[in-house]
This record gives C-alpha cells, sequence and structure tokens, in this order.
C-alpha cells in the first residue's frame, strides 16, 4: 500500500492528548487527582460512574491553503469535565487550571500519524472555557474548547 501524504490525525492528537492528561496525578503543579480517568470520547452525563472525569473528542476540521501546497489544518477538540464534590464550582476551577497548565505545556504536542511518522501540531489554543456554575451542585460540568493548528 502506498503512503499518502496527508492522513487523518485525528484520532492520533486526541489520542495524544489525552496520555498528557493523564499526568494530572494531584502532584505539584497539579491540583487534582484524575485518577488515569481520560477518555478519548465524549460520554452523555448519565454514563459517567467515576469523577472527576475528563473526556477529549475532535470536532469540526478546517484548512487554509498556503502557497507551494502547503496548508494548514485547524482541528477543533472538545474537552468535558465532570465532578463530584462538596464545592463543585471550587472543583472544576482546579481542574481547569490543571487542563490550563498541560495544554500550555504541551501546544506543540508530539503524535504519530497513521503512517507511524512522529508529528507536532504547531500551536494549540483555547478558546473557550464554560461550566455549569454551580447549577448542578455538588455535581460539576465544564467545557474547554480548542483549536489544533497542525
Amino acid at each position: 500500500m502506498a503512503e499518502r501524504d496527508y492522513t487523518s490525525r485525528r484520532m492520533a492528537i486526541v489520542s495524544a492528548l489525552e496520555t498528557k492528561l493523564k499526568l494530572i496525578n494531584g502532584n505539584s503543579p497539579y491540583r487534582t487527582n484524575l485518577y488515569n480517568n481520560v477518555l478519548p470520547r465524549l460520554l452523555f452525563w448519565d454514563e459517567v460512574q467515576d469523577f472527576p472525569a475528563v473526556h477529549v473528542s475532535a470536532g469540526s476540521e478546517t484548512r487554509q491553503y498556503q502557497g507551494g501546497g502547503y496548508k494548514d489544518r485547524f482541528l477543533t477538540l472538545t474537552i468535558r469535565v465532570y465532578v463530584q464534590e462538596e464545592n463543585a464550582v471550587f472543583a472544576l476551577e482546579k481542574l481547569f487550571e490543571d487542563i490550563e497548565t498541560v495544554v500550555e505545556q504541551n501546544s506543540r504536542l508530539e503524535y504519530t500519524d497513521q503512517n507511524g511518522t512522529t508529528q507536532c501540531t504547531h500551536q494549540i489554543t483555547i478558546l473557550s472555557i464554560d461550566s455549569d456554575e454551580g447549577a448542578l451542585d455538588p455535581y460539576g460540568i465544564g467545557e474547554i474548547v480548542c483549536e489544533v493548528r497542525y
């Protein structure tokens, strides 16, 4: 089978970010322990059994065509977080900070494409952070939307 210049990298990027998020273990610099409870897909609220939980999924992808046949790809990632604590708003804030630390430290995220070639993202940018603001206390749900340029 012939190798392709462009292969789908969506799931490889999700998987690489999932691996990095699993490093959130409560030890410095992290304030939350995820107990490896990170999944590379979204679940419905009623499917979440273990807290805290982080779910990462790939969304839409766009292209920006440059000269000389080069193109930038922009992938939207959704990181959904779930907590169950007495002060769910505070727990979400701690987890948001931990996730932001991981994203900032891994803006040039290394991943392996379908050809087995090691690649790097150019940049990961957090576009928005949102939460239920305590409406579901003692549960909390939040969402971080990122744009990955590769």
